[in-house]
């Protein structure tokens, strides 16, 4: 009877154990738009060294994710290229109260293939004719906040005319770098950031950043899912480290020195 309980206690010992180590860490699901999705890797990475807590990251286009979340998907965080969907889910009651920050800032780039020769943006810019037969890549210029950025910023250069009947529209602004990645199209619009982490394009010209409304990421925890392990990732997003990160990956660090 004593070898039993001794067993029994052995048992629960050990279960318990498990218990603990199996609660040690907690994962936080990210929603976040396509652009940050290579610096945000990198940033989970150090913050489940960090933390022990795990961070996974689903990118995708910004209204995509909003409206997935608008119908109750468990997302703990979200990160948008874009205030108005954060403002509109904020509006709704999906975004937990105090939560919600401006995070990074971008730029925005005209790029081509590899080794593309440097143009000058402003009317006198032949378009059509760097384009030859082919089309600007584009994300979705009337939902997806990269689009809607360049349709802006070809409005300002006086570009639009000749670049609105030769677009390729994307679902994200990752698709769109990859379609100039790819040689299937010649020219496309999209974040600094993407450019840099897409070794087979160039930057080719910036648009001025007075062409554009500021291109800024705001980020958030989704209402119900506010716990201490998504506190504990919106702060790294912060931290030194994270900080270097964005700045690496070509994001402007907001809130204090880059």
């Amino acid at each position: 009877m004593r070898f039993v309980r001794l067993c029994a206690c052995l048992c629960l010992a050990v279960s318990v154990g498990i218990a603990a180590r199996a609660g040690a860490g907690e994962t936080v699901t990210v929603y976040a738009a396509a652009s940050t999705q290579t610096a945000l890797e990198e940033i989970a990475a150090g913050f489940a060294q960090a933390t022990g807590h795990r961070a996974v990251v689903s990118a995708a286009g910004t209204p995509v994710l909003a409206r997935q979340i608008q119908r109750g998907a468990p997302a703990d965080v979200f990160v948008s290229a874009s205030p108005a969907w954060m403002d509109t889910l904020d509006a709704e009651g999906h975004i937990a109260p105090g939560t919600r920050r401006d995070l990074v800032g971008n730029r925005l780039v005209l790029i081509g293939a590899t080794g593309a020769a440097p143009v000058p943006l402003g009317p006198a810019f032949d378009l059509a004719a760097r384009l030859g037969g082919g089309r600007l890549a584009v994300a979705l210029i009337d939902a997806v906040p990269a689009g809607q950025y360049a349709r802006a910023a070809l409005e300002a250069t006086g570009l639009w005319e000749a670049a609105a009947p030769r677009l390729a529209q994307t679902d994200n602004v990752r698709a769109a770098l990859a379609l100039v990645a790819l040689g299937a199209a010649p020219l496309g619009v999209v974040y600094a950031s993407d450019a840099r982490a897409e070794p087979r394009v160039t930057v080719v010209a910036a648009f001025p950043e007075d062409s554009h409304p500021p291109i800024v990421y705001p980020v958030a925890a989704v209402v119900g899912r506010d716990s201490p392990a998504v506190r504990a990732f919106l702060a790294h997003l912060s931290a030194p480290e994270a900080r270097a990160a964005w700045a690496r990956h070509g994001f402007r660090v907001l809130g204090g020195a880059e």
